[in-house]
């Protein structure tokens, strides 16, 4: 097994640079829409929150006219809508979520990130590019000292967690509100928020309440 992934690289190594060059379909798109948008932020997009919070939240990637323009994670389109009203709901944010980065809203116990930091075309990031993006992931994993619990965003996201822990993906089926023990760390998996699988049904507030219930029910079991 892998070694865990808090000793995979140092916290200073979590945030790829501005101009990071390792997927060159991603510096490509991401040098184009630089072109077409200068005032966007167009690049990795970095994780957001305490690096003390015992939650983190894993995304896919940033979306293009969201994260990918504002430079925070989920703000500039309707994922961010139900994620921050979930959190502010259950504990883990507070202030007003106003879809810009300079608005009143912040984390409590909890820290947002993005499997792979970039945006990709069509949102749809290619294996080699998650598995070339993974050890920043594995390394935001490892700045949380405190970590207790991560709710992963989908198939993908849940897939990059278990890659970033070492743990073979046969042995944690995904499946929204299923649990996984990870050592120290328990995994929750939901469907993503996205515009596409809240309007056809895949996932209703109610079934990402529920997901984020057993989150802080969880954590605040924690002696």
């Amino acid at each position: 097994m892998a070694a865990p992934a808090r000793e995979l690289l140092a916290p200073a190594e979590a945030e790829p640079d501005r101009d990071c060059p390792l997927c060159p379909r991603l510096v490509a798109f991401r040098e184009h829409w630089r072109a077409q948008e200068p005032s966007w932020h167009n690049a990795p997009v970095p994780s957001f929150g305490p690096v003390d919070g015992r939650l983190l939240i894993v995304g896919l990637a940033p979306g293009l006219r969201g994260a990918n323009r504002t430079g925070r994670p989920f703000t500039g389109d309707y994922a961010g809508d139900l994620l921050y009203s979930t959190l502010i709901r259950f504990g883990f944010a507070t202030g007003t979520f106003e879809a810009r980065p300079d608005d009143s809203l912040r984390l409590v116990d909890s820290r947002l990130t993005n499997a792979v930091r970039c945006v990709p075309p069509e949102n749809k990031p290619t294996t080699e590019e998650m598995r070339t993006c993974r050890p920043f992931l594995a390394a935001t994993i490892g700045l949380l000292p405190r970590l207790s619990a991560i709710v992963a965003l989908g198939k993908i996201a849940h897939d990059q967690v278990l890659a970033a822990h070492g743990e073979k993906l046969s042995r944690h089926k995904f499946a929204h509100g299923a649990v996984h023990r990870l050592g120290e760390v328990v995994l929750f998996d939901s469907y993503h928020c996205s515009r596409y699988n809240t309007n056809t049904g895949v996932l209703t507030p109610e079934m990402f309440h529920a997901v984020f219930a057993k989150v802080r029910a969880h954590i605040d079991a924690l002696v």
